[in-house]
C-alpha cells in the first residue's frame, strides 16, 4: 500500500450500543463530549447520534445489532485529572501511565489516560 495524503483524514469512529442515548449524551457531556447530529429513520425509531470532543468522535446507537453491550474504548485525554474530579475517581498509576476507567449508564468501559502517559 502507497503513502497517500488522503491517509491523514483517515480515522476509526468506535460505535457503542446505548439503550437510551438522550441520557447517553448527557452522560459523555460530563466528559466533555458534544452532540454534533442525531438520526432516526422515524418517530419513534431507535437513535444514531455522534459525539465528539475536539477530534475524538464515538457514534452511539439504540440499534440492538450495531453493538455488544461492555464494549472496552480508550481514551487519551490531555485533562485526566478534571475528568476523575467530575466522576469522582482517582487516577491509577499503572507501569505505562496514569489512567481510570468508568462505565457509562449502558455498562460500555471507557479506560481514560493521561497524555503522554
Amino acid at each position: 500500500m502507497s503513502a497517500d495524503h488522503s491517509a491523514s483524514a483517515e480515522e476509526i469512529v468506535p460505535i457503542l450500543r446505548v439503550g437510551d442515548a438522550e441520557v447517553s449524551v448527557r452522560w459523555y457531556a460530563r466528559l466533555g463530549f458534544v452532540q454534533q447530529w442525531e438520526h432516526r429513520f422515524e418517530p419513534g425509531f431507535p437513535v444514531f447520534t455522534e459525539v465528539a470532543r475536539g477530534r475524538l468522535r464515538l457514534y452511539l446507537s439504540e440499534h440492538e445489532g450495531d453493538a455488544r453491550p461492555d464494549t472496552l474504548v480508550y481514551v487519551r485525554v490531555a485533562d485526566l485529572d478534571a475528568v476523575a474530579r467530575e466522576f469522582g475517581v482517582r487516577p491509577d498509576e499503572a507501569p505505562w501511565g496514569r489512567e481510570l476507567e468508568l462505565r457509562d449508564p449502558d455498562g460500555n468501559r471507557l479506560r481514560v489516560g493521561a497524555v503522554g502517559a
